[in-house]
């Protein structure tokens, strides 16, 4: 049996840099950019155009709207049961793929206390027939919901519906805008929206255009990523169609034949990351680009993923937003030409996300 090539940490960090167009700035359409990176992590509407700009050369805030506006892009509950921008030909297949995770979600506790003696599957008819034609905003769902079963907390059976139906929302909620989360969103049907049916689920596909993104990687890191459980056999089912690697660590990882590996001595730029981006997500073992010891400053608990940047291709700090100031926390201190680098780059970004702002500072906490 041949030897199983291992492959660095550095060599594992320039690859996903490179995959992920953070080594170097593409000028490819921003739908294809979209699209291969399978889905953009959406709760704030903000945070997807920050991913965009910091891979994409010259990125327009009004580039993504458009895609939005024109029904090329959706936003709505994808992976990991949460919110995320797709183009509107991946929802179609990639919604089914990962429904039974969030048919999972539904069963949870939060929902369980509400939903308890009833059918999940007549409270997601009962939601399709409301639904039927109409864009709603969730708490006019909420209401009409709590009328047909009463008793029970509305805005729990809409959240449940939202998650069992294929529903996706109106532009306005997912477009640049004010920060933090918007009250009012509206939802609507996804079929509906899109103007074509919902597709059959293709497990595989999601793994090679997850390998395409975020490879090499193994069964647990497409897991995590996809939120979906038992992909060995899959794997397994696509092993002469894969290169298969081992880390430092003996883990075993799969790629696509052709996919190239990157240089591990490549210099790459300072980039930084929105909340939530998914090359901090996209793995079970993030050692890649995130030093174990900083992940609890990154994500500190309650579902939190704060904003962060990357000096030398890994995490090296966090940055908040505060007005028309970006404040800048580094774990480590920096060098001095890393200063120059990180404040060169925050300088740009500040323009992009502040840009009607007299008065742009930068400053270190």
């Amino acid at each position: 049996m041949p030897d199983i090539p291992v492959l660095s940490t550095r060599t594992l960090n320039r690859t996903l840099l490179q995959r992920q167009f953070l080594a170097a700035r593409t000028s490819r359409p921003v739908l294809d950019v979209v699209e291969h990176l399978v889905a953009l992590q959406g709760q704030e509407p903000n945070w997807p155009y920050v991913g965009l700009w910091t891979r994409l050369a010259d990125f327009r805030h009004d580039e993504l709207t458009a895609l939005l506006r024109d029904r090329r892009v959706v936003r709505s509950a994808v992976l990991r049961s949460t919110q995320h921008l797709t183009s509107s030909d991946d929802f179609r297949w990639l919604r089914p793929v990962v429904q039974p995770v969030l048919d999972r979600t539904t069963r949870a506790r939060y929902f369980a206390a509400q939903t308890a003696g009833l059918d999940l599957d007549e409270i997601a008819a009962t939601g399709m027939e409301l639904m039927a034609g109409r864009t709603l905003q969730r708490h006019q769902l909420a209401s009409s919901l709590a009328e047909r079963f009463p008793g029970r907390d509305g805005r729990v059976l809409a959240g449940a519906v939202e998650l069992r139906v294929p529903m996706v929302h109106a532009p306005a909620t997912g477009t640049w805008g004010a920060w933090g989360n918007r009250a009012g969103i509206a939802i609507t049907v996804a079929e509906q929206w899109i103007g074509r049916p919902m597709a059959a689920p293709q497990v595989a596909r999601l793994i090679r255009r997850y390998l395409a993104a975020f490879g090499p990687a193994g069964v647990k890191d497409i897991q995590a990523w996809s939120g979906l459980t038992r992909l060995r056999e899959t794997l397994d089912e696509l092993r002469p169609q894969l290169r298969v690697f081992r880390d430092e660590q003996g883990t075993e990882l799969f790629d696509l034949p052709d996919a190239p590996l990157a240089d591990p001595d490549r210099p790459v730029p300072v980039r930084f990351l929105p909340s939530f981006d998914n090359i901090l997500l996209g793995h079970a073992d993030r050692a890649r680009v995130i030093r174990e010891g900083d992940r609890k400053q990154v994500m500190p608990g309650q579902a939190m993923v704060r904003p962060t940047f990357l000096v030398d291709g890994f995490v090296h700090g966090t940055w908040s937003k505060m007005g028309s100031t970006l404040l800048i926390s580094p774990f480590r201190p920096l060098s001095q030409a890393d200063t120059a680098a990180v404040l060169d780059e925050a300088e740009s970004l500040l323009a992009f996300i502040a840009p009607d702002a007299a008065n742009r500072s930068v400053t270190f906490s």
